[in-house]
């Protein structure tokens, strides 16, 4: 049931992803709350958003000698290496806006912009097919443009960086996300709502609805355990396994 009390289908010809699907499990009009995965990955990883910040999901990726992606997902490398890679790209300085860089998992990491007049409507620079180079970052409005000059900026940076360090030699963002205005699950349900997940961008769809997001170990058996343990301290368990 959604937060007007109609339930939330599945509509013809909608693809549910990871944001949109949830939300609507939990209630939650996704064609209302439209979130980029940026934001949701940047609460996953617990980084504390500023209201003046853009984030953005990014992906290690593979170029070959033409400049065109050979892999999109870079071989998917070590949660090791992503750290590492993301390291690197902590020197990254973009004039007027700070940067940071925090790893999520092989090949994925976060972005955040942060400075004044920021917007996230920006255009994903992942083309999402291999054999096309990635693409520039755009914005609709003045402070997306705004952001689109700093996402170019870092963009490039990141490109020399880290054109020696194959297959993770190249960075393509999506995403963009502003922390978005959302009433909570206990706000609207009543409910003490806890969520036992281990992959960062589900940690950070239930915080977005105010859940309290436990440490559920790294294994489904762990989460079945501290689901036990902790049965009668909440109302709901949002128990996600991937």
């Amino acid at each position: 049931m959604c937060a007007s009390g109609l339930s939330i289908p599945v509509l013809p010809g909608i693809t549910p992803g990871s944001g949109p699907g949830h939300l609507a499990l939990f209630g939650y009009d996704p064609l209302e709350h439209r979130i980029g995965r940026g934001i949701l990955e940047t609460l996953g990883v617990n980084f504390a958003v500023d209201p003046r910040d853009v984030a953005a999901r990014g992906n290690f990726c593979t170029l070959d000698s033409s400049g065109k992606i050979s892999d999109r997902r870079a071989g998917r490398p070590t949660t090791e290496r992503c750290v590492a890679m993301c390291r690197l790209l902590e020197s990254i300085s973009v004039p007027g806006v700070e940067v940071f860089i925090e790893p999520v998992r092989e090949h994925r990491f976060v972005v955040v912009f942060r400075g004044d007049h920021l917007g996230d409507h920006v255009n994903d620079t992942d083309p999402q097919a291999i054999g096309q180079s990635p693409l520039p970052a755009r914005g609709r409005d003045a402070d997306s443009q705004a952001a689109a000059v700093a996402v170019n900026r870092f963009t490039a940076e990141a490109g020399k960086i880290l054109k020696d360090h194959a297959p993770t030699n190249a960075i393509t963002l999506r995403g963009f996300a502003r922390y978005p205005k959302i009433r909570s699950m206990s706000d609207v349900y009543g409910l003490r709502a806890c969520a036992l997940a281990v992959y960062p961008m589900y940690k950070g769809l239930a915080r977005l609805v105010g859940m309290d997001v436990v440490d559920a170990g790294s294994t489904l058996s762990d989460q079945v355990e501290t689901l036990k343990q902790r049965w009668h301290d909440y109302d709901f368990f949002f128990l996600h396994y991937k």
